[in-house]
């Protein structure tokens, strides 16, 4: 039975080839084959009275000849293929996931405004995509409040305990195992409560303590974990049950991490579409390392 590939989406950017190196690794971890893939968008695709750009279908590919001069030096490299597509990226990209492994771009291409902290095709490519989506951020993310972490290698996942998603869990976990690295797992819970009221006379909230929602929040937590920790006993976890706003905390172990992996928001009966969720939005935005998104399982969707 043949390998998904892992495909890396190029564009000739500094960001892109960072992307390329990380998806080079990644390749070699899973033991899979390498796409590295440019889609070339022309002036067609975009508006139809506009005259294209260039050749929709030439022979030559000036950004795959860059990635494939940047891998020439790799050593040990995995079968690897080079494939030039025509159309828009954030329609094609979404589209190869579903024959693919991963789906690995940088956070920012050439187009767009340079100021931008995450490009149009990285954030449609983590909504829209039906296999998991890493995206690469720029180096030099300043994370001011990053706590001190323990040396080797980690992985990092968020777990919502009201809604959990074990197709997250499940690929933090594969992703620890194959790095042989820590997986901390940030289980964030809402302190202190918010009460919203339209009454026109002073409302006093109840007397709520935090001990019991930290509890349970780690009790339900701990209940989440079991079975992937029996499924993956050499992974050592870390379940830190954490008081406010999850995306600041899992923004903050970001420093230093191998990995930080979170899912995709489910769709709902009165939100059918494919949304990121706001903490995910959040995490692309300002995490350090590089960021896996997970999307649902099917029957979840």
């Amino acid at each position: 039975m043949s390998t998904l590939p892992v495909i890396a989406a190029v564009d000739g950017s500094d960001d892109s080839l960072r992307a390329l190196d990380w998806a080079l690794a990644e390749a070699h971890l899973r033991e899979a084959p390498l796409r590295v893939v440019h889609v070339r968008q022309y002036a067609p695709w975009m508006q139809p009275d506009v005259l294209a750009a260039g050749p929709p279908h030439g022979a030559d590919d000036p950004v795959l000849d860059r990635a494939r001069a940047h891998l020439d030096t790799a050593p040990d490299r995995p079968a690897t293929e080079y494939v030039p597509l025509d159309g828009s990226p954030t329609v094609v990209l979404p589209e190869l996931a579903s024959a693919a492994q991963l789906l690995v771009l940088g956070s920012r291409g050439r187009g767009g405004f340079a100021s931008l902290l995450l490009g149009s095709t990285s954030l449609a490519a983590a909504r829209d995509a039906e296999c998991p989506v890493v995206v690469v951020p720029r180096p030099g993310r300043e994370i001011p409040d990053a706590p001190p972490a323990e040396p080797g290698p980690r992985v990092v996942v968020g777990l919502q305990v009201d809604s959990p998603d074990d197709a997250t869990l499940e690929f933090a976990f594969t992703e620890a195992a194959r790095r042989k690295a820590r997986l901390q797992v940030i289980a964030a819970y809402p302190w202190p409560l918010q009460v919203w009221t339209a009454a026109p006379v002073p409302v006093f909230p109840p007397a709520i303590e935090q001990e019991p929602i930290e509890n349970e929040t780690r009790a339900l937590a701990e209940g989440f974990l079991a079975p992937h920790r029996t499924r993956h006993p050499d992974v050592e976890t870390d379940p830190q049950i954490l008081p406010g706003d999850a995306a600041g905390h899992l923004v903050a172990v970001s420093a230093n991490a191998d990995l930080l992996v979170v899912g995709r928001y489910r769709r709902r009966l009165l939100a059918p579409t494919r949304m990121l969720g706001s903490v995910s939005h959040a995490v692309l935005l300002h995490a350090a390392c590089p960021i896996a998104v997970v999307p649902p399982t099917a029957t979840d969707e």
